[in-house]
């Protein structure tokens, strides 16, 4: 936005330049404006240098933001005249305090009428878009359409995923620390002639534990497979977790979602994984990750988190043991069940049934409030 209107600017003749758009966006960041007028000033002390500039700045600034003219209408035309402003603001009488301001170098202020009324026109806008917000986060994710879940992907980002914290084999230095370091206490008494006057103390480090993700892409996963897709390249990102998706088959999607970009990365998991709404094997994605990654550290003192409404296709009993070896290597289990929303559920399904006593916690996840709780359960200690 800083920088179409600093290349509306330029059209109008003014020397705006790259730098100085730089601090137009900095200073929308620092100040949140919330009226046009407050905008308003954000922009005029940061990209007007020159009195002469201030008319052309105003009609400008009026045709952009206070609605006088529709910049779309110029579009692809570079011989379209530049639209002027629709009203005419009145100009204060000799000796009132807007005249003085004027005086001041203050031309162009905008009224106290045009004021509350963009303030209204905002604060209505603002008050829209609050509500939006609100709706979507307690909303379910399978009723999402996809323009909701492309704003759902903007709030997803906001999630602070992090790991609880672990005692380290390393040991730094500490004033306050359990452990007394030898060989500096020893290089310090060289001062004291010898006499260990002065202790150095270290305590472990703290490090923070893995995360791990276990996806069910399954087709009674399908309402809910592109929301939870969206959250695993956020934990990724956030949490650096390592992420695994399963249905027939066990597949790892930690290097497709390191993109940047989430439609890029979305897009490369997407083709990463060939099982998509297939039939739901629990047991045999669980094992197959314990057998290829657990047992290898992926899983040793991690918080693993699986994603599943807990519908196996195979033996309850052969989900009850992967089960038991996860719990075994996993600092906790966090189970991801978007049906247990339902006040009425009850965990009866053979491989809920069958994993739920090796669960540390069970969690629905089925809207942005409820992943909130997903989070909560994550960084629990």
């Amino acid at each position: 936005m800083a920088a179409a209107f600093g290349r509306e600017l330029g059209d109008a003749g003014l020397a705006v330049t790259p730098d100085r758009v730089a601090r137009f966006a900095a200073a929308i960041s620092v100040a949140a404006p919330v009226t046009v007028d407050d905008l308003y000033w954000c922009a005029r002390v940061t990209l007007v240098s020159r009195h002469a500039d201030l008319a052309a700045f105003d009609r400008v600034f009026a045709r952009v933001f206070r609605g006088m003219g529709d910049i779309a209408e110029r579009r692809g035309d570079p011989s379209s005249p530049p639209l002027t402003s629709a009203r005419t603001r009145p100009r204060p009488a000799s000796g009132t305090a807007g005249a003085a301001r004027q005086a001041a170098g203050g031309a162009g202020v905008p009224s106290a009428t045009e004021g509350d009324d963009a303030a209204t026109s905002t604060r209505q806008v603002a008050t829209a878009v609050a509500t939006a917000a609100e709706r979507l986060a307690h909303a379910d994710f399978a009723a999402l359409a996809d323009d909701e879940l492309a704003e759902l992907r903007r709030l997803m980002r906001q999630l602070a995923i992090e790991p609880p914290t672990r005692v380290g084999r390393r040991h730094v230095r500490h004033r306050r620390g359990t452990d007394l370091d030898l060989r500096a206490t020893l290089r310090r008494s060289r001062r004291t002639a010898g006499d260990p006057v002065e202790h150095t103390r270290t305590r472990a480090r703290r490090r923070p534990r893995r995360i791990v993700v276990l996806c069910d892409i399954s087709g009674s996963m399908q309402p809910y497979a592109r929301a939870y897709l969206q959250f695993l390249h956020v934990a990724r990102g956030a949490g650096r977790a390592d992420v695994f998706t399963f249905a027939t088959r066990l597949t790892r999607l930690t290097r497709a979602l390191d993109a940047t970009d989430p439609s890029v990365a979305l897009a490369r998991a997407s083709a990463a994984a060939p099982d998509w709404h297939g039939g739901t094997r629990i047991a045999d994605g669980i094992k197959a990750f314990l057998d290829g990654f657990g047992r290898r550290g992926a899983a040793r003192g991690a918080v693993v988190v699986v994603v599943s409404d807990g519908w196996e296709t195979g033996d309850p009993t052969a989900l009850a043991e992967q089960m038991a070896r996860l719990a075994r290597l996993a600092h906790r289990v966090v189970w991801v069940n978007p049906r247990a929303a339902d006040d009425r559920y009850q965990p009866l399904a053979g491989g809920m049934a069958a994993a739920l006593p090796y669960c540390d916690a069970l969690v629905s996840g089925h809207s942005m409030a409820a992943l909130g709780r997903v989070v909560a359960e994550i960084a629990r200690a």
